[in-house]
């Protein structure tokens, strides 16, 4: 697994600032003001920093952004980065300046002059969050070896004890985020559904108790919609249960995720252009296993189930076709008229298993459902559906906290009747027209009404085109902060 930095809060030290090596970060607010540690600079770099920041060049910097002034005069620094910064800076700005250090530091050690900024833990964050690099299937090169390991991160703050204690959940954050993303960015030959369960067993070293459903007790259990999808695949279909139990007699809130390995589209196959990034279908399942890291990492007081329907849909002679009815494991019947709509039948089922056997305070599920919310919000936003306003606006506001884009979308009942199916209870597409909606609609029939329920779309954000605001181009890990977010807020004590 890719490790977050290790970023140590130590004392403001001024005399140890010409002397460090690598990169020196020094923030500036936006009128231009020089805090201690910049004036040091300044000083240093004998009025080369006022100068800087009296350029055009700094006037037109981003609140967050940053810019370097390299080889530094009287510092042994290969590079001084100016961020602009207000102390007042809210937590988006400051995790885009940690971001914004972050992304050119390489290997070499760092040292962040925060000083008496009180936002160091947040620019801390999003420094972690924006350290990452997936490697895993790049040979090194020699430059690699010659630059080696990556340096140490330190920051120096007027209070380093209260800044570490305000950041003391960060590591498990990160750590959550970072696995994720390692899984939505494997490749589906090596994250099979068989390997993608093992990752998921390994979690009980830290206190998880993980447990494996294999094809016959799926098949026992009835889950026929889910083996559906996957019944043309050599990769057997897998169900994986993962319970934090941290909030002593309480009913767990569900986490559900949809993680198909590969999606070909079945039958009902996907163009050739870009089929390559369907090796993450499987980000919600990602996402719930990396909030449940996080969980345990950080010892929640709250009790939390996560289960992910883990499958790969291929084109095969075994494989479902377009037509077939197949039952759920609630008992209703189901038209497959498009085999690419094939994640809301793994939901289906998952779904229902987890409030048959777990009878959760509530549930939210998560997947990359469909194109149609991409076209509706782009790669900004996660579309939200819910049947519970108390448990959409927790989110809502969680999600706002942690800098992660949402918005909700309508659940009304106009939408159900494009459901409706000549020959069984619903088909399982209705078509393009309101594509996310109905797809809402379809998951919801596998909800009992007294249980709180939100879906969360994230086709458009767990793998966008561009680099994120806080991850390099890839997988995101969108999600992760906002619902363990919800969980602090809404579950615990």
């Amino acid at each position: 697994m890719t490790t977050p930095p290790d970023i140590r809060f130590e004392p403001l030290s001024l005399d140890d600032i010409a002397g460090a090596e690598g990169r020196v970060a020094v923030f500036v607010a936006p009128d231009g003001t020089l805090g201690q540690p910049a004036r040091r600079v300044n000083r240093l770099t004998r009025g080369a920093l006022e100068r800087a920041v009296d350029s055009a060049r700094f006037a037109d910097l981003p609140v967050g952004a940053g810019f370097d002034l390299a080889f530094p005069t009287g510092m042994q620094a290969d590079a001084v980065q100016v961020v602009k910064l207000d102390r007042r800076a809210s937590d988006d700005a400051a995790r885009r300046a940690g971001a914004a250090i972050a992304a050119p530091r390489g290997t070499r050690p760092l040292l962040v002059l925060a000083g008496a900024l009180p936002q160091a833990p947040q620019i801390a964050l999003g420094l972690a969050l924006r350290d990452y690099a997936f490697t895993d299937h790049k040979s090194p090169s020699d430059s690699d070896e010659e630059r080696g390991a990556p340096g140490p991160v330190r920051i120096m703050a007027n209070r380093p004890d209260d800044m570490a204690l305000a950041a003391s959940g960060n590591a498990a954050r990160a750590e959550g985020v970072f696995l994720t993303r390692d899984l939505v960015n494997a490749p589906a030959n090596v994250l099979t559904t068989t390997a993608f369960a093992d990752r998921l067993a390994e979690m009980r070293e830290i206190g998880l108790e993980v447990e494996v459903l294999d094809e016959p007790e799926l098949e026992k259990l009835g889950m026929r919609t889910l083996l559906a999808v996957g019944q043309g695949s050599a990769n057997p279909s897998k169900v994986v249960v993962m319970r934090w139990n941290g909030g002593g007699d309480a009913a767990p809130l569900a986490l559900v995720g949809k993680g198909v390995i590969f999606d070909t589209g079945g039958i009902s196959i996907k163009p050739a252009m870009g089929m390559e990034e369907m090796t993450a279908d499987m980000g919600g399942a990602g996402v719930v296993s990396g909030v449940m890291r996080t969980l345990a990492l950080r010892k929640a007081k709250a009790n939390v189930v996560g289960l992910v329907g883990l499958v790969e849909n291929m084109p095969d002679a075994a494989a479902m076709r377009p037509g077939d009815v197949i039952r759920s494991m609630k008992g209703d019947t189901i038209e497959v008229i498009n085999t690419d709509a094939e994640g809301r039948l793994v939901l289906a089922d998952v779904l229902w298993y987890a409030q048959e056997r777990f009878a959760p305070a509530a549930m939210v599920d998560l997947a990359t459902l469909t194109g149609a919310v991409i076209v509706g919000l782009g790669h900004e936003k996660a579309a939200v559906f819910s049947t519970d306003d108390g448990l959409a606006d927790a989110f809502l506001k969680a999600a706002a906290t942690e800098c992660e884009g949402a918005w909700r979308l309508p659940l009304d009942s106009a939408y159900e009747k494009a459901l409706k199916s000549r020959v069984a209870d619903m088909r399982n597409s209705a078509g393009r027209a309101a594509g996310a909606i109905t797809a809402a609609h379809f998951l919801k029939r596998f909800v009992r009404d007294t249980v709180p329920w939100m879906h969360l779309d994230i086709a458009g954000v767990a793998l966008p085109p561009e680099p994120g605001r806080f991850a390099p181009k890839g997988a995101t890990g969108w999600g992760v902060l906002a619902l363990d977010r919800l969980v602090a807020d809404r579950y615990e004590g």
